[in-house]
């Protein structure tokens, strides 16, 4: 098989690895790859979040499979492009992919079906989540924690604060809300009981 996998990281250079090693793998494709990668397959230089790109490099290098690391492509619906166009792809559609690209999707799918999870807020209103976090706070003295403040969205695994005080909680809603530190993925917030 030809495989295209995408994305630059430590995770996509283990996946490369032991798919170059397979007898069933005539060539490994890495999009766009690293140093790493480069050791045991071809790098393309087409960058993970450029889905028409990615769909073109599948197309063009007749990839029988395309495997997707990283959040982002799924969350822009790379794998229902690939399979517009009939190329296999290991991952979730975008609809599936919310499950991981959006905190508060989440939160509420586990609460619809009785998943266990912890008791949680969603703002997107910086001001209404800071006086949730002050009225959650009159306890907190008493041996409870103020609230974990997570971005809705896809952060680089950066967005989420787990303060130790009210204030360091307020600090976090207005770097995420206000300051926008992490762009669109911080305009909504989840804030979760800590357990």
């Amino acid at each position: 098989m030809k495989i295209l996998v995408l994305g630059s990281g430590g995770r996509e250079h283990a996946m490369a690895w032991r798919l170059h090693r397979s007898p069933s793998v005539r060539e490994v494709i890495v999009a766009p790859g690293n140093a790493g990668t480069a050791l045991v397959a071809r790098n393309a230089s087409v960058a993970a979040d450029d889905v028409a790109g990615l769909v073109h490099l599948a197309v063009h290098e007749k990839a029988e499979l395309v495997v997707v690391g990283p959040e982002l492509p799924l969350a822009l619906g790379l794998v229902d492009a690939l399979t517009d166009t009939g190329v296999r792809a290991f991952g979730p559609t975008r609809a599936a992919a919310r499950l991981e690209s959006s905190k508060a999707f989440m939160k509420r799918f586990c609460q619809r079906h009785r998943i266990p999870t912890a008791p949680f807020e969603v703002f997107d209103d910086p001001d209404a989540a800071e006086r949730h976090v002050r009225g959650v706070g009159e306890g907190v003295g008493e041996g409870r924690h103020p609230p974990v403040v997570k971005a809705d969205g896809l952060a680089a695994g950066k967005g989420v604060f787990v303060p130790d005080t009210i204030d360091q909680a307020c600090d976090a809603i207005d770097r995420l809300m206000r300051k926008g530190e992490f762009g669109a993925a911080g305009r909504t917030v989840v804030l979760e009981e800590r357990l």
